[in-house]
C-alpha cells in the first residue's frame, strides 16, 4: 500500500512540473514600420535580433547614407555582404520572370516623384522622366564575388523586397534555434510556422480592406500555415492628376511614370516572404489580366487581388487556391 501512496504522488509531482506552452512575444520600431514576433521559447532574442536588423540596414537601406547600398549608388567603391548577395540574385530572378516589371533600378524615379529615401523639390516634365527611364535596367548591373558592377548613373532601390527578405531572416534565425512555432511579422508582411503554442491553434492573419481615408477593417480572414505572405497595396501612397485619377506609387519601369491601376490591393504567399514582397510589387504593376497569365506558369505563387470594378465598387479575385 505504501508503494503504491509514493507512486502515486510521484506521478501527481510529474504532472504538477510540466509546464505550460510559453510564447515570447518581441515588437518595435524598424524600416520605418514595425515588427511583432512571437515564438515558442521563454528565451529573448532581442538583442540577436536588434543585430540581425542593423546589419540588414547597414546593407541595404537607403534611408541610411553609410549603407553599403548607398555608397553604391554614389559609385564608392564597397564589398557587399551575402544578405546584399542574396536580395540582388532573387531580384534578377523576378526581374527575369516578369520581362523587367520588377526593377530596382528604378530607383531615381521613386525619388523623382518623392515615392522614395530622397526628397525632390523639382518640377518633372516628360524630358526629364524620359532622362531618368534611360538609368532603368537590372540587366546591366552584375555581381563579381563582392563587388556589384554597375553603369555610373544607376540607382538601386531594395525596398520592394527587403522588408521580406527581413521577415525570412528573423525566421530563420528562430529555426536555428529550434523554434517550430512562430509568426514574424514586419509591416504586415508576415512568415509563419506550426501554431500558436498558447492558444494552441494555427496562426491567424488578415488582409485589410484598402480604405483611403486611413480607417481599418478587414477583407479576409484566414491561417497562414508554414508559409510566407506579402502585401502591396496603392491606396496609402499615390497621386491624383488634375481629373482625379489615382495613380500608384508602383513607377512603370518602361514609361518612368506612376502606374496607373484599378488594383488597390496584392497578397502573394509563397514559401518565402522575399520572393512573396517582390513579386507582390511586380503585380501590382502588371494588372489583372497580365497576373492571371503569369500566374497559370507559376503555381506556387498563391495571389489575392482587391479591386475597383468599372463602378467603383471593390471586387476581389483569389488564384492559385488562395486560402479563402
Amino acid at each position: 500500500m505504501n508503494k503504491l501512496i509514493i507512486l502515486f504522488f510521484f506521478i501527481l509531482s510529474i504532472v504538477s512540473c510540466k509546464q505550460e506552452p510559453t510564447n515570447t512575444k518581441l515588437s518595435g520600431p524598424i524600416f520605418g514600420t514595425f515588427y511583432d514576433i512571437t515564438y515558442d521559447s521563454e528565451e529573448n532574442y532581442q538583442k540577436q535580433i536588434d543585430s540581425l536588423f542593423f546589419i540588414i540596414n547597414k546593407s541595404m537601406s537607403n534611408y541610411q547614407t553609410d549603407s553599403d547600398i548607398s555608397k553604391l549608388n554614389r559609385n564608392e567603391a564597397v564589398k557587399v555582404d551575402n544578405h546584399f548577395k542574396t536580395v540582388f540574385k532573387a531580384a534578377k530572378q523576378i526581374y527575369k520572370d516578369t520581362e523587367g516589371v520588377f526593377d530596382p533600378t528604378i530607383g531615381k524615379l521613386v525619388n523623382a516623384w518623392n515615392f522614395g529615401s530622397e526628397e525632390n523639390k523639382t518640377a518633372l516634365d516628360n524630358a526629364k522622366v524620359n532622362s531618368l527611364v534611360k538609368y532603368v535596367g537590372l540587366n546591366r548591373v552584375g555581381l563579381v564575388d563582392n563587388a556589384v558592377i554597375k553603369p555610373k548613373e544607376a540607382y538601386i532601390d531594395f525596398n520592394a523586397i527587403a522588408k521580406g527578405y527581413a521577415v525570412d531572416v528573423i525566421s530563420e534565425f528562430l529555426e536555428r534555434k529550434n523554434s517550430n512555432n512562430y509568426m514574424v511579422n514586419i509591416g504586415g508582411e508576415l512568415r509563419s510556422k506550426g501554431i500558436n503554442v498558447v492558444k494552441q491553434n494555427g496562426w491567424t492573419v488578415g488582409i485589410e480592406n484598402p480604405n483611403f481615408d486611413g480607417s481599418q477593417s478587414t477583407n479576409l480572414i484566414f491561417e497562414l500555415k508554414n508559409e510566407a505572405m506579402a502585401t502591396s497595396g496603392t491606396y496609402r501612397k499615390f497621386k491624383l492628376d488634375d481629373n482625379g485619377n489615382r495613380y500608384a506609387h508602383i513607377i512603370n519601369t518602361k514609361t518612368g511614370y506612376p502606374t496607373k491601376t484599378n488594383v488597390l490591393s496584392v497578397s502573394v504567399i509563397a514559401d518565402n516572404c522575399m520572393l512573396a514582397d517582390g513579386y507582390a510589387t511586380a503585380f501590382q504593376a502588371m494588372g489583372i489580366e497580365k497576373t492571371t497569365i503569369f500566374l497559370k506558369k507559376h503555381p506556387e505563387l498563391k495571389v489575392y487581388l482587391i479591386f475597383e470594378n468599372e463602378i467603383n465598387e471593390l471586387q476581389t479575385l483569389a488564384l492559385n487556391q488562395f486560402p479563402q
